[in-house]
């Protein structure tokens, strides 16, 4: 078996290539299902870096495919390159200053993200070669993460029926082995059906859809006392009526986004949520129709494939920023609280070995607790299908608070660029080591057959939802 280093020179090789990739995704930032432009730069990087392509996959024409080698075992290194609404931001400002009003920014570093993942890939697709190994490595460009469950569409449709073992990584304010902990969740639109009548004249004809999302969410809100501990109802009108307080509002919608520790537990409060909705159709005489949006399921951690990960960061050792790195990480922090950096520490799962560390200088071990919340990750639904490892590497200042300005404004600085190069030193020394050795490869297939004996999958999208595609405006 070769040393990691091998792996690593091949990272460095194309290294400059994918941090200009990922500078360019962060000038076009696109939000879910309209990610058109980056989606075309990481299919442009694909084949210039020799990939075979596949474009439209699981009916998205956002998503791209890249894959290399031939027979053998098949690595999936998942990257994303979807934005977040209204975080437009100046790059390498410590202050608020959106480039666009109103625009988009790359508030959770999928624009890194992205391009870590291509430039591991490729790391792997010369080794390969190289070497003359039998093993195919597929990168997944994947987009609409931030709650359009574009992975989940892809494993309802099969794109990972044939893989052995799924990478992944996620900008971070510090260094670590994913701990596998995520929140089930699904997006459902509750659209309400009345009848419009004059708010003044005659209200008694009226049946109001706007009162109905208000009674929804007052019992919603009565549910959360009765729901376990952790889980979480959150909702946003989509359309609340219209701007005419004298008209009865015929037509209303309200998106409730439900999470859960698992799929059983979601699956559990949905339809209570259904229900609550269903009382209040009921109360107002109107009529509701709940058509879900997206879901996705918590993450499976796989012991294996989270040892053989650690192994190749203690290997690696700690980022190496210098001066100017935390120099400016130190500005971003004069915008933070004292309860943004100390949460930074709670989800490390360690208390911090330094109280003023502008930028985390260590590699966490296994096994510390995850003590500051949980989001959700579509990643959930391939860790279901595959073992599935992934990593957090620090990109940012400590206390940096994700889908934020600042995070935005860390995004094309060189401190986040070693953190993106590290990252894909780590998914690609651990793809090797899992291509290398076909034990390794077994032993986290048991381990997350096993998990499915025990609780199988159950996919959070209802058959014929399909993904909700915007399609691209004529140039």
């Amino acid at each position: 078996m070769q040393n990691s280093d091998v792996i690593w020179e091949k990272v460095d090789l194309h290294r400059s290539d994918m941090i200009d990739l990922s500078d360019r995704v962060f000038d076009m930032p696109e939000t879910l299902y309209n990610e058109y432009r980056s989606a075309a730069e990481h299919k442009a990087m694909l084949e210039q870096k020799g990939f075979r392509i596949t474009e439209n996959v699981a009916g998205i024409p956002t998503a791209v495919v890249g894959e290399a080698g031939d027979e053998g075992p098949v690595i999936a290194i998942l990257g994303e390159y979807d934005a977040l609404p209204y975080l437009s931001q100046e790059p390498g400002v410590a202050e608020p200053r959106p480039i666009e009003n109103g625009g988009n920014g790359h508030g959770c570093g999928h624009n890194l993200l992205g391009a870590a993942a291509l430039l591991g890939a490729t790391a792997v697709k010369d080794w390969l070669e190289e070497n003359g190994i039998k093993a195919r490595v597929r990168y997944y460009g994947c987009p609409a993460e931030e709650g359009g469950a574009a992975k989940t569409y892809m494993v309802r449709d099969g794109l990972f029926d044939d893989v052995d073992a799924a990478i992944s990584w996620h900008p971070s304010t510090f260094t670590a082995v994913n701990r596998p902990v995520s929140l089930a969740n699904t997006r459902i639109d509750f659209t309400f059906h009345g009848r419009a009548a004059h708010a003044a004249a005659a209200p008694e004809l009226g049946r109001s859809a706007l009162d109905a999302i208000e009674l929804m969410n007052v019992g919603v809100n009565y549910l959360r006392e009765h729901m376990p501990d952790g889980a979480r109802v959150h909702y946003a009108y989509l359309d609340a009526g219209g701007v005419a307080p004298n008209v009865v509002q015929h037509k209303a919608t309200v998106r409730q986004l439900i999470r859960a520790k698992d799929l059983p537990e979601l699956l559990s409060i949905i339809e209570r949520v259904k229900n609550i909705a269903a009382g209040a159709a009921l109360m107002t005489g109107t009529t509701v129709e709940p058509k879900v949006f997206s879901g996705v399921s918590n993450l499976i951690g796989n012991r294996p494939l989270e040892e053989a990960m650690q192994a190749e960061m203690d290997r690696l050792g700690p980022i190496a920023f210098d001066d100017e790195d935390i120099a400016f990480a130190r500005e971003i922090q004069k915008t933070l609280s004292k309860d943004d950096i100390a949460v930074s520490f709670r989800r490390c799962g360690m208390p911090p070995p330094d109280e003023n560390m502008a930028l985390c200088d260590f590699v966490a071990p296994l096994d510390l607790p995850n003590k500051g919340g949980n989001g959700s990750t579509d990643v959930g639904d391939v860790s279901w299908a595959v073992p599935t490892v992934q990593a957090r590497i620090a990109t940012c200042a400590v206390g940096t608070v994700f889908h934020t300005w600042q995070t935005v404004a860390q995004g094309k600085t060189p401190a986040a660029h070693k953190g993106m190069v590290y990252a894909a030193k780590v998914m690609a020394a651990t793809a090797k080591r899992l291509i290398e050795d076909p034990a390794l490869r077994a032993q986290a297939k048991e381990q997350h057959a096993a998990y499915l004996q025990k609780t199988p999958y159950v996919c959070p999208l209802p058959n014929g939802v399909a993904p909700p595609i915007i399609k691209q405006a004529a140039s």
